[in-house]
């Protein structure tokens, strides 16, 4: 146990996962080193459990990531063509589940009130052929700061992390831009799929 004498980046009442890894060696210092501005307006307590199995998916990529590095694999190598994978295989789903490709149907299987609600998003514009969401809070980003991850690294797993919502509107016949970016910094993130 750590004595109260010692030096830590977290109270005691913090979270426990910091804790266990904080103990292995690991420097998980929520925030210490991102300047990103990323909190949730909404805190309610179903709202934080579904955060936390985000920030859990987070984490795993982060960790895979992490753990390729130490090994000599750049993550641009192996996490995007993976993601992508499990983007096309997601967006596969819920073109049969909407029995759809047009992008309003992207929106009610996948952009739901619940799913609204945790990004604490906005559907901008919605019709058969463009999609503009901004979100205002990502739990994704959340998991990186509690991890320590510079900025950089938090811009670059998103990109990875991405690379899932790309698959997912090719299964849509459409393209994704993001204009915006809370990994990189911005306010919101702004996601733009269009068809062409």
């Amino acid at each position: 146990m750590v004595s109260e004498k010692e030096s830590s980046p977290f109270s005691l009442v913090g979270d426990a996962v910091c804790i266990v890894e904080y103990l292995q060696g690991l420097h998980c210092q929520e925030g210490a080193m991102s300047k990103i501005t990323n909190e949730p307006r909404k805190r309610w307590g179903i709202l934080r459990a579904i955060r936390e199995q985000l920030e859990h998916r987070a984490l795993w990529l982060y960790l895979l990531c992490d753990e390729a590095s130490k090994n000599g694999v750049e993550w641009e190598a192996f996490a995007p063509a993976a993601i992508r994978r499990c983007g096309l295989y997601q967006g596969g789903g819920l073109v049969a589940k909407g029995r759809t490709s047009s992008l309003k149907g992207l929106r009610k299987t996948l952009f739901t009130k619940p799913a609204q609600m945790v990004f604490e998003m906005d559907v901008v514009k919605s019709t058969d052929d463009e999609l503009n969401i901004d979100f205002h809070y990502c739990p994704l980003v959340k998991a990186w700061q509690k991890q320590g991850c510079s900025d950089e690294d938090i811009a670059r797993l998103c990109d990875i992390a991405m690379c899932g919502d790309h698959g997912i509107g090719e299964r849509y016949g459409a393209k994704l831009d993001l204009p915006q970016c809370i990994a990189k910094g911005d306010p919101v993130c702004q996601l733009r799929y269009h068809k062409n």
